[in-house]
């Protein structure tokens, strides 16, 4: 009987001693979570230029964002009213609104209506030509959210790349090989990677829909001159 106590009494102390280790462990554990600030922090001075480049893409994106949203928003009844004007014979009025309308397509059509008088062939040039100056304005700074989606992961790569370097360095001083200060250094290095694709991502993807939305604004203006030209052709009635 005694002797069965006794093992119950050990296999106990065992148990609990085995308790005391996994909540040791977990402690532990819950210990080494970081913060997605405390990891970012953790990536060197590299995350400097990549948080500048991040800063550059939102701006760029809603800069262009809402300027390219109020180039397309052209009114519904504004070539009816051209087409009004222009086949009444009131050239001047006709004028007048488009200058006074601004967004590209109303520009461009003023400049169809300046050259009213002369060969269709000349109206269409004149247009075209304005028409290509308004995208050129509109698709300002672009270029930028491209180059971030460029330059973003490669600075992340140099990051870790640099990063390693240091590791290796570090390892043939001291001569420390085990494996979590290899794995401890790894990680780390790898945040400015894993920054840069997702900076570079976020302005490719923004660029790309500023892109569609420029390309919604030349199929409107091409309308646009399209149903010029046939008003021009149209009979004018004074």
């Amino acid at each position: 009987m005694v002797n069965l106590l006794l093992q119950v009494q050990d296999s106990a102390l065992k148990m609990a001693d085995s308790l005391g280790h996994a909540v040791g462990a977990t402690s532990g554990a819950a210990a080494q979570k970081m913060s997605l600030w405390g990891l970012l922090v953790k990536g060197g001075v590299l995350m400097v230029p990549l948080a500048v480049l991040l800063l550059i893409a939102i701006y760029v994106f809603f800069e262009r964002y809402f300027a390219i949203k109020k180039a397309n928003h052209i009114e519904d009844n504004f070539m009816n009213m051209i087409r009004d004007h222009i086949t009444t014979g009131n050239v001047q009025a006709a004028r007048s609104l488009a200058k006074n309308t601004n967004n590209p397509a109303a520009r461009m059509i003023e400049k169809g209506i300046q050259r009213i008088g002369k060969p269709i062939e000349y109206i269409e040039r004149a247009m075209e030509n304005t028409g290509k100056l308004q995208i050129y304005h509109v698709e300002k700074n672009l270029i930028i959210l491209s180059m971030v989606a460029a330059i973003a992961p490669m600075f992340g790569f140099l990051g870790t790349i640099a990063g390693m370097i240091i590791l290796f360095f570090d390892i043939s001083v001291t001569s420390d090989i085990t494996l979590g200060v290899i794995a401890g250094g790894i990680y780390i290095k790898m945040v400015t990677s894993a920054t840069g694709l997702v900076i570079g991502i976020l302005a490719y993807v923004g660029h790309n829909y500023l892109v569609a939305q420029v390309d919604k604004l030349v199929n409107k203006m091409e309308v646009a001159s399209s149903e010029f030209v046939d008003i021009l052709q149209e009979p004018t009635t004074v």
